[in-house]
């Protein structure tokens, strides 16, 4: 399919680069913005006016031509020449696809290579075009491709018992967008150094596995296996952020390359409300997380047993290559034992979202299906903690998690981890960060409450608070304030917490009764603001409450220290 972008790409062009090529040769002195917009300009035509172009001008003007009509002529020239297409490309795709499906191949087979592969005689439908930037440097353009196509594609699978079975790929359904970039523009033929492609966003992509002469199902788990091998190798090998550059003119063009621009720090914090799978008990829930879904780049967290309101306060980080256009992917599932776990969630949050060098924290909705946009069912919710730290950022705010911490010791075991196989290129970040502590004081000050819950017959309460660290158990509490649901208390209590960036502040608020007491409402706190910004006050819903809010101020004297491991 890449190939054949290639050739689109010439198709779509060809006259576009031929005006510019004569416009340039008239005036070479002319700045680059302006070859840009003119070949921009055009493009956006093929699109905007091809009914003048593409038909007499004595077309009435309430036909109205449709985004697939726009581009028949596209479609119909790829028609003619897709036999030629499909001879071309079949032995290049099958090369460079092979080595892929080897990276990715099942721990149950042998081997998994291609005994055939031809792209059939159906050629894909383009059925728009968008320019989505332009300026003086390059036109990037998309191309949205739709394929039902009818190749021949025979895997030959081996297994370690010495099985070999032939399997099938038919029945393919693609929808997708290919992004292109022509960049940079120059003042020579063929006006640009190099061309990017990629598969910018793929909508649809449906197949099916049959064994020839035999039946899939005989081998447990073996369709499920080429499946996901298949939709790595397409999401490694040419998904976007990951691009093909072809020289056009010679050059450097290592900046258009992928690479890695920054570092996601995410912080699973807790859920709530999720909802129950099992028919005996709670669910078991358990979170994938992931900005590429590829399987040595997808983080899976704990699985907290019998809970509908799990807390995890695990770490995670992501490589990110284009903070543009990535983002965080969230989803929650039920641990089903020897079964397939069953999805109770996912939710989904775009980088550009958050501000770099700032903690985000968010509560993602949980829906059932991310393509689709109205769930109204409540699935629950996730509570995360985001930052995001481009690489080179200028030192404006303080990473806990990266090498700024002033202890020489520490800072020298950093370097040298930064200097091994493990180290994440070009920034300070570093993934011995389990061995990092970050010890210190924290004050919490138990400011006041507003409209609580009655408890009591007298539509009254005797509130008071329990203060709590999850790792280190330690607990303070607060004096109890008679009949009053707006209660001031105005206490401060100091904690030493060994281990700042995985540590947690729980508060609850309860009743007092003669013969006992009941739950109000609370909430969990993590500790990563207050190591970010030091000191900050806030008001804070309780959950499992109707209503009401805990204000707090919060203060962090650090004193971080190194252990070994």
């Amino acid at each position: 399919m890449s190939f054949v972008a290639g050739l689109v790409i010439g198709l779509i062009f060809g006259l576009a680069l031929i005006v510019a090529f004569v416009r340039s040769e008239n005036a070479r002195s002319k700045r680059r913005s302006d070859l840009a917009t003119t070949i921009a300009a055009f493009a956006r035509m093929t699109v905007e006016d091809s009914r003048k172009i593409l038909s007499p001008e004595h077309y009435p003007s309430w036909v109205v031509f449709s985004q697939r009509q726009k581009l028949t002529w596209l479609n119909h020239q790829l028609e003619k020449i897709w036999p030629y297409v499909d001879e071309a490309a079949s032995e290049l795709i099958k090369a460079n696809v092979e080595p892929i499906l080897e990276q990715y191949r099942p721990t149950i087979l042998a081997s998994l290579t291609f005994s055939r592969f031809t792209l059939g005689t159906v050629a894909p439908q383009f059925t728009g075009v968008t320019i989505v930037e332009e300026g003086s440097e390059g036109i990037t353009m998309e191309l949205e491709m739709q394929w039902d196509g009818n190749p021949s594609i025979i895997l030959d699978i081996k297994t370690y018992v010495g099985v070999a079975l032939p399997v099938q790929v038919k029945n393919i359904g693609f929808t997708g967008i290919f992004r292109l970039i022509f960049r940079p523009l120059v003042d020579e033929f063929p006006c640009f150094g190099a061309v990017c492609f990629s598969l910018r966003k793929k909508k649809k992509l449906d197949f099916t596995l049959k064994v020839i002469g035999g039946d899939i199902s005989t081998i447990p788990g073996l369709s499920d296996a080429i499946e996901s091998t298949i939709k790595d190798a397409v999401e490694d090998s040419i998904t976007w952020p990951v691009r093909k550059v072809i020289p056009i003119i010679p050059g450097d063009y290592s900046d258009l390359e992928l690479k890695p621009v920054g570092i996601l720090e995410v912080k699973l914090v807790q859920a709530k409300d999720l909802t129950n799978k099992d028919i005996i008990g709670k669910s078991d829930p358990f979170a994938v997380l992931y900005v590429r879904p590829l399987r040595d780049r997808t983080k899976k967290s704990r699985t907290i047993n019998n809970q509908l309101n799990p807390v995890w306060n695990e770490h995670f980080e992501f490589v990110i290559e284009d903070a543009s256009t990535q983002h965080l992917t969230v989803k929650i599932y039920d641990e089903e034992g020897l079964q397939s776990a069953e999805l109770i969630g996912c939710a989904q949050i775009q980088l550009t979202e958050l501000q770099p060098g700032k903690v985000k924290d968010v509560w993602l909705k949980l829906v059932k299906d991310l393509d689709i946009q109205r769930d109204n069912k409540n699935r629950g919710q996730v509570h995360l903690e985001l930052l995001y730290c481009p690489h080179g950022m200028k030192n404006g705010f303080t990473n806990p998690f990266a090498q700024k911490f002033s202890l020489t010791s520490l800072e020298k075991v950093l370097k040298s981890g930064a200097e091994g196989k493990d180290a994440v290129e070009n920034g300070g970040e570093v993934n011995r960060r389990k061995e990092v502590y970050v010890r210190g004081v924290l004050s919490v000050t138990v400011v006041s409450a507003e409209d609580l819950p009655p408890a009591d017959l007298m539509g009254k309460a005797d509130p008071y608070v329990v203060l709590s660290l999850k790792k280190t158990q330690a607990r303070n509490k607060t004096r109890v304030v008679n009949e009053n649901l707006n209660p001031v208390w105005n206490q401060t209590f100091d904690f030493v917490v060994e281990d700042g960036l995985h540590d947690m502040l729980i508060l609850e608020v309860w009743d007092h009764d003669t013969f006992g007491k009941d739950y109000m409402g609370g909430c969990i706190l993590t500790l990563t603001r207050v190591l970010m910004e030091g000191e900050y006050s806030d008001a804070i819903p309780l959950d499992g409450a109707k209503s009401g809010i805990l204000n707090l101020h919060l203060k962090w004297t650090p004193q971080p220290i190194y252990r070994d491991s």
